[in-house]
């Protein structure tokens, strides 16, 4: 027996094939090769075809289908992980209305932060655990005052996985974890946020029906099975956002353990068992995928939105044509720490909310042109992105988070040993990277929903450890490169 789990991402869409008795990744996939199109049609905001994310799924899992020859009836279940806080607007044929506004697009910002205020700073923060910022919510309120002919035409409003499992099943449905990364939930009150939802002059209705994270969600669609290859009826079990996904796939269940990520944007996540909010909303909690409200789990997450992509542009901007990530590791690994004095801040992807929502754009400093080379533009990129994640991760730990170590999956930036090793160093704990990924979480996470798996460490108990730093304690060096680029940070918020 087999769990296929989806992982929607804003570069590709990655499947996973687990051999259910084993928890074994048997086959992984991705579509397309090079990262998906990214439309900013002006300066902050960041769109996406839904019909091109359909489109890429199918060939991915066709791809994957076609790679272990397996019957589609083996398939047990499916699970689906996604990119945060977009927003996808269907009509009531199910067709899409407009290109999804998707989680880097900054436009609603002054929005959110005008409800802040209106509302009040601390029914907010007591009831949502955020401001409502610049998340869903918002993004729907600008649609409303921007374009109404669009508005008046949504039947249902849809985030990314919801957007997928409608196309494979036909079912709009959605969960409260997924309401709560849109800023709908109320969590002092344990349903949707009908204050805010008023305040916005936004339809209830709008709403899609809820379902639990794990459980049956819709089947695969005839329609759907004659364009992927699955088979008709085979249950979507799971569905979370990417990020609450990659910390139940590192095995992060438990209040205190915390997982990170280092993909287009990087992401520290920590687990807690109770309310928890930072009054600048640097930090935003949102339901764990086992969050009840009688037993709370929530993940307060911390999102530096320049991160891997920084490193990618660079990459396709400076790097030599055809050359690899690692290739890049070997070049920078003679620059010695702090790369001779060059400083990249990698805020240049939107608004940065842990810089209290400022949009303060990339930053090079100290370049001197008869000392720095392409190597050191590696090393300083490199290094700035794990700068931020350290200056993150300062704000997460006064929300009382002080763990022994942090997971990570094997598929993102801390492939890298300098980026790992200037993490680990920092912070002073311990850093695992596991063998897995959002895809292969996806799946396990189906297997849960679908009753193969009893709970959650069964689910994850044959997760592998590939890889463990631990932090030197003579970080002198790695001290005065971080604090010399926190100054120019603090520079440039000022």
């Amino acid at each position: 027996m087999y769990l296929l789990g989806f992982d929607l991402g804003s570069s590709s869409i990655k499947a996973a094939l687990v051999k259910a008795d084993t928890g074994q990744t048997i086959a992984m996939a991705q579509y397309p090769e090079v990262e998906m199109e990214i439309i900013a049609k002006q300066p902050g905001w960041a769109e996406q075809d839904p019909e091109i994310w359909w489109k890429n799924t199918c060939l991915v899992t066709q791809k994957l289908l076609h790679q272990t020859e397996i019957e589609t009836a083996q398939i047990q279940s499916i699970g689906i992980a996604y990119q945060m806080h977009g927003l996808v607007l269907i009509d009531k044929n199910q067709k899409v209305l407009r290109p999804s506004i998707i989680w880097c697009d900054s436009r609603a910002v002054e929005i959110g932060n005008r409800a802040f205020q209106d509302l009040g700073k601390d029914k907010c923060l007591n009831h949502l655990l955020n401001s409502p910022g610049n998340f869903t919510a918002s993004k729907l309120k600008w649609v409303q005052e921007n374009e109404p002919e669009i508005y008046q035409q949504i039947d249902k409003i849809l985030l990314p996985g919801d957007y997928l499992a409608m196309r494979l099943s036909g079912n709009a449905v959605t969960t409260i974890s997924g309401l709560s990364e849109g800023i709908f939930w109320n969590f002092s009150e344990n349903k949707i946020a009908d204050f805010l939802l008023d305040y916005y002059k936004i339809d209830k209705a709008l709403i899609p029906t809820l379902k639990d994270t794990f459980s049956e969600q819709g089947r695969v669609s005839e329609q759907a099975a004659s364009v992927t290859g699955l088979a008709t009826g085979t249950p979507i079990t799971y569905r979370a956002g990417d990020q609450p996904n990659n910390a139940f796939s590192l095995g992060v269940v438990h209040p205190n353990e915390v997982a990170a990520t280092g993909g287009t944007s990087g992401v520290i996540y920590g687990v807690v068992d109770r309310p928890a909010y930072d009054p600048l909303s640097r930090i935003n909690g949102f339901a764990h995928v086992n969050h009840h409200p009688d037993q709370p789990r929530l993940g307060l997450l911390l999102c530096i939105n320049g991160a891997g992509i920084q490193y990618a542009w660079l990459k396709k901007q400076m790097a030599d044509p055809g050359i690899s990530y690692e290739e890049m590791e070997q070049l920078m690994e003679p620059i010695p720490i702090g790369a001779d004095g060059l400083r990249i801040i990698p805020f240049g992807n939107g608004a940065e909310r842990i810089l209290a929502n400022q949009e303060t754009g990339a930053q090079v400093n100290n370049l001197q042109f008869n000392r720095h080379t392409q190597a050191h533009f590696f090393r300083a990129a490199l290094e700035g992105i794990a700068f931020s994640f350290v200056y993150g991760f300062n704000v997460l730990k006064k929300s009382g988070l002080k763990p022994d170590v942090i997971k990570v999956g094997n598929d993102n930036l801390f492939q890298s040993k300098i980026f790992s090793e200037t993490i680990t160093n920092l912070l002073g704990c311990r850093l695992e990277i596991i063998k897995t990924n959002g895809a292969a979480g996806a799946a396990k996470g189906s297997g849960i929903g679908s009753g193969y798996y009893k709970n959650f460490e069964e689910a994850v108990s044959k997760n592998e450890v590939e890889k463990t730093y631990h932090p030197n304690p003579e970080k002198t060096t790695y001290l005065t490169a971080y604090q010399a680029w926190e100054k120019d940070l603090e520079k440039l918020i000022q």
